[in-house]
């Protein structure tokens, strides 16, 4: 554990753990080749604080502005899949796997055969999110991007904008803290594809000064 923090972030290091506790847990109650787990009484590192960078307007026009408008283009449909990430609070590796297949304009459903939890799920798609997929020069998948050069793209254009410290995943952020204003609870769960409520805190971001203002 100890060695293993010196590598990587603490919740990586509780994700290792929770796994070889499952698995020696298995051997010893099920299998019974081991009479106790290794696991039991070691402590898992404490969490660290949740990310909670979102883009500001003027950060959204810089990066608009380096990333260009011409779609044609991979530099700008990088920052296309950005903001429409935004919107439908999808992650990057479900933007890029999405095919024309799987979407309907007209009842503006996108279908996730699969996702990161191994599950398929249904994003509604708000008029913007379908002006989006709209623009886009006609590819398949649709934004005509992989993960890696999604990633790549990404970095070069906030670099070029000088934007400091925002990553493409901060989007989940940006766009669970706007859906809140819309969805209940559950409805909001169920369209980012969170099972457990819980974890809708860890990207749900608005500031006291914006709950200040919803009071009125």
């Amino acid at each position: 554990r100890d060695r293993r923090l010196n590598e990587v972030k603490p919740a990586s290091v509780k994700r290792e753990m929770n796994l070889l506790s499952a698995v020696l847990s298995v051997a010893r109650d099920e299998w019974g080749v081991i009479s106790d787990s290794p696991m039991a009484g070691v402590r898992k590192p404490p969490s660290s604080q949740p990310r909670d960078r979102r883009p500001s307007d003027l950060e959204l026009e810089a990066l608009a502005i380096a990333a260009g408008e011409d779609l044609t283009k991979a530099q700008a449909r990088a920052f296309h899949a950005f903001r429409f990430a935004i919107e439908t609070g999808m992650r990057a590796g479900e933007i890029v796997g999405l095919t024309w297949e799987h979407i309907d304009l007209e009842s503006r459903v996108a279908f996730l055969p699969k996702t990161k939890n191994y599950t398929a799920r249904r994003v509604p798609l708000s008029s913007e999110a379908v002006r989006l997929l709209e623009a886009l020069p006609v590819s398949d998948p649709v934004f005509g991007l992989r993960s890696a050069n999604l990633d790549a793209l990404w970095r070069k254009a906030r670099d070029r904008a000088a934007v400091v410290g925002l990553t493409f995943h901060d989007s989940r952020h940006e766009a669970i803290t706007r859906l809140s204003k819309k969805l209940d609870v559950l409805a909001l769960a169920k369209m980012v594809g969170h099972r457990d409520i819980k974890m809708l805190m860890v990207y749900y971001d608005e500031t006291a000064e914006e709950l200040a203002r919803r009071l009125d």
